[in-house]
């Protein structure tokens, strides 16, 4: 089948949309208690810390931290795990509170969103004393509207993570150890992850640009009065292709663009070029929000007994499974370490990384693309049925369809993206009646959210498959 393409949203800070890092100026404590979310605690005894921040990485070490894992068995026995050192021998498992104090300049017709990049994890955050928003999952990106709790001027965050016991095979990381960005938006905008581009046609005298552009009103507002304006420029940054209104506008909340590029560059591991597509979003004829995406041109076919086909060339995967952690450095993201890493593997001829187990951070997936690296973003250890007695398996069915969202559409524009993985190794798979079912569940949404990739899974049970 042939697959079209792809793209990579970014933020871009403009007279109507700001952003900001919140690296600075955050306060940090082990300890624990409810009264550490008021806007009235004081923390000023807690330790100065920037964030991405890993608190475990500072130990110390110590072969006994490995004692809290304990693996559950076929039979649903617990076992105690016998892999001396298997988390680094670090102290991963317990409580942070990060607490930091923000300012919005105006409420008037905007929207305040928290954007978290990775917090491991079950992450609670607070505005204000307000509880904003729950997410479990330590790595995935997520994203608040905490528009009610804030207020024009100084606002206090707040945000408690914990690492449970036996929950983790490997060194996970502990606290904010990805970026934090605070976006300010008009009430007409384009939100988070809000636009999807694909090429179905390439040719070498044209690309056929699919873009499909998420838009956010407020009550009362309506669709018809909205025009979106999307340049797009080549690596250089000169325009190649414009378009205006866009094929149609449907369901209320979608705008569609057709844009042919011409004589386009390829996006290959040889020769990684991008392209950006600029959008200008209107209402009533007054500009509203700003939103750049960052996208490669390419094609992917799949021809059974043949293998892959990248912009119509066979080409054979020579891959690295690689975990999210950067060493000695921590789990913290750090962008030097990140390319270094890609560098090092180029240069030992790998062209393709499978994130084991879990989602990635955005910054190495910003670096393969420019790089020129093909990924596997793979997104679970667990399922339903437990390998720890306080894994996945604990959220599974409340929060697997919302995890496996925020993945695809944070990186289905990401041209380094060939491939979705739903799971690493699970038991399920071994199940005749639940394991076709779940892969089925967890392939179709991914192919709901993003129908240009093919989905596969970590498997150790071939016996099994049906």
């Amino acid at each position: 089948m042939l697959l079209g393409i792809v793209a990579f949203a970014t933020m871009a800070e403009a007279q109507v949309r700001s952003e900001q890092l919140l690296e600075q100026g955050w306060r940090f404590t082990r300890d624990d208690s409810p009264t550490f979310s008021l806007v009235e605690c004081d923390d000023s005894a807690w330790q100065q810390v920037t964030i991405p921040h890993d608190w475990a990485i500072y130990g110390p070490f110590s072969i006994n931290n490995d004692r809290q894992n304990v693996a559950i068995t076929q039979d649903g026995q617990k076992e105690a795990m016998e892999h001396a050192g298997r988390t680094g021998g670090l102290p991963f498992v317990g409580v942070g509170w990060y607490r930091l104090k923000f300012d919005i300049a105006s409420l008037e017709d905007n929207r305040v969103t928290l954007i978290f990049d990775g917090a491991m994890s079950h992450a609670r955050v607070y505005v204000n004393g307000h509880e904003a928003g729950y997410w479990p999952y330590g790595y995935n990106s997520f994203h608040l509207d905490v528009t009610p709790y804030v207020n024009e001027g100084s606002n206090q965050l707040a945000v408690r993570l914990e690492n449970k016991p036996e929950s983790s095979r490997w060194y996970p990381g502990a606290g904010l150890y990805r970026n934090v960005h605070l976006v300010v938006t008009n009430d007409v905008h384009i939100p988070v992850w809000g636009t999807q581009i694909t090429t179905p046609e390439v040719t070498k005298d044209y690309a056929k640009v699919v873009m499909r552009t998420e838009i956010s009103l407020p009550e009362g507002a309506e669709a018809k009065h909205c025009k979106l304006v999307t340049d797009i420029l080549n690596a250089e940054g000169v325009v190649v292709a414009s378009s205006e209104d866009g094929i149609g506008l449907y369901n209320d909340r979608v705008i569609e663009q057709r844009i042919d590029v011409a004589r386009p560059e390829l996006w290959s591991v040889d020769s990684p070029t991008l392209y950006t597509a600029a959008s200008k979003l209107y209402y009533d004829g007054e500009l509203r929000d700003e939103y750049t995406t960052l996208f490669g041109i390419r094609t992917i076919e799949i021809i059974p007994e043949q293998g892959m086909y990248i912009n119509g060339e066979l080409t054979k995967f020579k891959g690295v499974c690689n975990h999210h952690d950067l060493g000695p450095l921590g789990a913290a993201v750090n962008d030097a370490a990140i390319r270094r890493q890609i560098r090092i593997m180029k240069d030992m001829g790998c062209n393709a990384i499978r994130t084991s187990h879990n989602m990635p951070a955005p910054e190495l997936v910003a670096a393969c693309d420019q790089m020129g690296m093909m990924l596997m973003l793979e997104s679970f250890d667990e399922w339903r049925t437990a390998k720890l007695a306080n894994g996945y398996h604990n959220y599974f069915d409340e929060w697997v369809e919302k995890d496996i969202v925020n993945l695809v559409r944070h990186y289905r524009n990401n041209p380094s993206v060939v491939m979705w993985c739903i799971g690493n190794e699970v038991p399920d798979q071994g199940d005749l009646i639940w394991g076709p079912k779940l892969s089925r569940m967890l392939q179709d949404i991914c192919h709901r959210e993003d129908p240009t990739r093919p989905v596969t899974q970590g498997m150790d049970q071939p016996h099994n498959v049906v």
